[in-house]
């Protein structure tokens, strides 16, 4: 049980990580965070080669640690799907966010809903390993029918727990996405 706990855990932080790089109405350094940026051959985090800082609820300011970067950092921005023009200032780079349509809105809110159904599927699938493997053990003589059904009710209880959790996560994210 203590595997199934920390699986579902991996999975409940996945859906949290990809929640918090969906752009909202706010300034948020994580939305940066999976921007990949080509650095002498390679793709490497834009978090290695720069800080990320927020000075305002609407504005980017990235230090840029190597000024030979800066031009790559600036396309590996404006090529992302989250729609921000970069300004570069020296070393510094500034990304003011626009304000948020209508539809780009509806779009957000689309993209949580497929990372929430994504992180419940994840979910599900380790319930159904985890329920596998019980009634394995049960077919082997190694546990009891009336300890597999206990251990089963068990599993779908936590598996309920992680969906919930997931499902007010979400909703948490869509509410900050709509608010005008």
């Amino acid at each position: 049980m203590d595997n199934l706990n920390s699986k579902m855990d991996k999975a409940v932080e996945s859906a949290k990580k990809q929640f918090s790089s969906v752009r909202t109405n706010r300034a948020n350094p994580d939305m940066l965070k999976n921007i990949q940026v080509e650095y002498f051959g390679s793709y490497v985090p834009l978090t290695q080669l720069s800080s990320i800082s927020t000075p305002e609820p609407m504005l980017f300011q990235l230090n840029v640690f190597d000024n030979n970067s800066i031009k790559n950092i600036e396309k590996a921005i404006i090529t992302s799907n989250l729609n921000l023009n970069p300004q570069v200032d020296g070393n510094i780079i500034r990304i003011r966010l626009p304000e948020l349509t209508e539809d780009r809105r509806k779009e957000l809110v689309r993209l949580i809903k497929s990372y929430t159904e994504d992180s419940k599927v994840a979910v599900r699938n380790i319930r159904r390993d985890q329920i596998d493997k019980i009634k394995q053990q049960e077919k082997n003589k190694e546990i009891s029918e009336d300890e597999s059904i206990k251990q089963q009710k068990s599993v779908q209880d936590i598996t309920d727990k992680n969906c919930n959790l997931i499902d007010s996560l979400s909703s948490d994210k869509e509410k900050e996405i709509l608010i005008i």
